[in-house]
Parts: structure tokens; C-alpha cells; sequence
């Protein structure tokens, strides 16, 4: 029987898990891909407090052996199901074997929505990125394009056209489907260049991304670019664990700041639940949170 059992291995549970061991607390962390979530696949992290810079997968390893420095167990299973057996006992279920604990953490995270291009996996960290926020200044002074047409989108053109000599954003119809404010702010920017009625449809580039292949009404076109932001949505993974923390619209866990679900015991941390920030120190925050949570549950 374990005081904890957390769900998902990225920056939220494997804090989760340290504050947890600090406390004493048997804890059992199971992931089902790789740990360190979406971070791990950043080719450099310079955002993160007292570290100028790291890759993220070094960022995750150093994570994942600071918790495990401290007897944290882990299992690289995929969960099926959670259920609620009584008091303080839940019964998770993977496929391979079945867990016993006091309390859940569902550390779930996201996935960014793809482009499902050849290549496209391959060229992540070489031109291609999920986030402007996090890879963006790496770009300074070069030719960018932005695929998306809501607000993430137009928040990244803006942004990267403070720094990027010029921003092709990409949009598959006429209008944009973000906020009124952001598209006029956008308006302003002299060196942004909207294009409309376009796809992408290839990659361009041998180590690293040189342009991309558009499907425009005219026809196909080339788009020279040294890096690509796609903005076209994120991916919760959360509908195995419904019964026990409900999801909004988007399939997101419905919890604020405390990361208290509907459950007692249950407690949710990171990209997976309801939030406006989804960023490694948010991430790292709730579970910080949702760990002094499960604690004081289980005391």
C-alpha cells in the first residue's frame, strides 16, 4: 500500500514525488512513455530559475534522479483505470499489474497537437517547436513562421516579431479564430505577414529546418524559414480517470490553483488540469501543491 501513487513522470509529478519523499511519504510514480513530459524533447531550457541553461532531457534525467536518490519506485506502465475502493485505499489498475494506494496525483500532461508531416518528429529542437515562449529567443534574427490561427498564435507572432526580422503566420481559412485585441495588435506589426487559405505540407531541410512547402489556391509555394511554431491546439489525455476528476470542454481536469478534484484523495498538477500558464515553473508549482495536498490527506 503506498501513501502516494502519482500518474505521469514530466516536471509536475516527479516534483510531486519530492515533496512527497520529504515528508516521508512511500511513493510509486508511473509514466507510460518517458520521464521528463514534453520538456525532455526541448533541446535548450533557459527559462528555469538558477539554471542559465540546460537541455531538457538533462533537466528531466537530474529530476528523476533526485527523486529516485531518495526511494521513490517507479513503473513504466499504462494506466487503465482508477477506482476509488474506500477510505484512503485506491485501486489503479495498469496494463500490466494492479497498485494499491492512500491517495492519487494524475500528473497527466499534454501533447501539443502535431502537423502529422514526415519528418516532423525528426526535425522537433532542429527548427520545428511547440512553443514560442520556450524556444523562441533562440531565434532571434531570423525569418519565422507561426501555423495557427487562435489565440496561442497570435500571442507567439506577436512575441516573435519582437525579436525575429520578419513572421510568416500560416492559417488554413480567411479569419483568424483568436481574440479581436490580439489580431489588431498583431495588424500593427510591420514585420509580420499573414498568409490565408494556406497548409502546410512538407518540411524542408536535411539536420535542421531550411522552409516549408505550402498548398496555397494558387498552388504549391515555398516558404524559406529557419524555424516553425505550431499553434494548432494541445491534447489532454485524461478521460480514463473522469469518474474521479471531472474534465471541462477541452478534456482538461476542472481544478484551480489548490489542485483539489472532486475525489477527496485525488489531486491533479500540471498542463493536464484548467489553467492560463502552462510552463515548466506552473507545472513544477502545482506539484509542489497537489503533494502537500496528498500529505496532509494522508496524515
Amino acid at each position: 500500500m503506498y501513501d502516494i501513487i502519482i500518474i505521469g513522470g514530466g516536471m509536475a509529478g516527479l516534483t510531486a514525488a519530492l515533496y512527497a519523499q520529504r515528508s516521508e511519504k512511500k511513493v510509486l510514480i508511473i509514466e507510460r512513455e518517458t520521464i521528463g513530459g514534453q520538456i525532455a524533447n526541448s533541446p535548450r531550457v533557459e527559462n528555469y530559475p538558477t539554471i542559465d541553461a540546460i537541455s531538457g532531457s538533462e533537466l528531466a534525467n537530474r529530476l528523476f534522479e533526485q527523486v529516485m536518490s531518495h526511494g521513490a519506485d517507479f513503473e513504466l506502465e499504462n494506466v487503465l483505470s482508477v477506482e476509488k475502493k474506500g477510505e484512503q485505499h485506491f485501486l489503479v489498475t495498469t496494463d500490466y499489474a494492479t497498485h494499491e494506494g492512500k491517495s492519487i496525483i494524475l500528473a497527466t500532461g499534454v501533447k501539443h497537437r502535431t502537423l502529422g508531416l514526415p519528418r516532423e518528429e525528426e526535425l522537433a529542437g532542429a527548427g520545428v517547436s511547440y512553443c514560442a515562449v520556450c524556444d523562441g529567443p533562440f531565434f532571434k534574427g531570423e525569418e519565422v513562421g507561426v501555423v495557427g490561427g487562435g489565440n496561442s498564435a497570435l500571442q507567439y507572432a506577436i512575441s516573435l516579431a519582437g525579436y525575429c526580422t520578419r513572421v510568416h503566420v500560416l492559417i488554413l481559412g480567411e479569419k483568424f479564430t483568436g481574440d479581436e485585441a490580439l489580431v489588431h495588435a498583431l495588424q500593427r506589426l510591420d514585420n509580420v505577414v499573414v498568409h490565408r487559405h494556406v497548409r502546410t505540407t512538407a518540411l524542408l531541410g536535411e539536420d535542421s529546418l531550411s522552409g516549408v512547402r505550402l498548398a496555397t489556391p494558387d498552388g504549391e509555394q515555398e516558404l524559406p524559414l529557419k524555424g516553425l511554431f505550431v499553434a494548432i491546439g494541445q491534447v489532454p489525455d485524461n478521460a480514463p480517470f473522469a469518474p474521479l476528476a471531472g474534465l471541462d470542454k477541452a478534456g482538461y481536469f476542472e481544478a484551480d490553483e489548490s489542485c483539489y478534484t472532486q475525489t477527496p484523495g485525488v489531486y491533479v498538477a500540471g498542463d493536464c488540469r484548467t489553467k492560463r500558464v502552462r510552463q515548466l515553473t506552473t507545472a513544477a508549482a502545482d506539484g509542489a501543491t497537489a503533494a502537500l495536498a496528498a500529505i496532509h490527506y494522508v496524515a
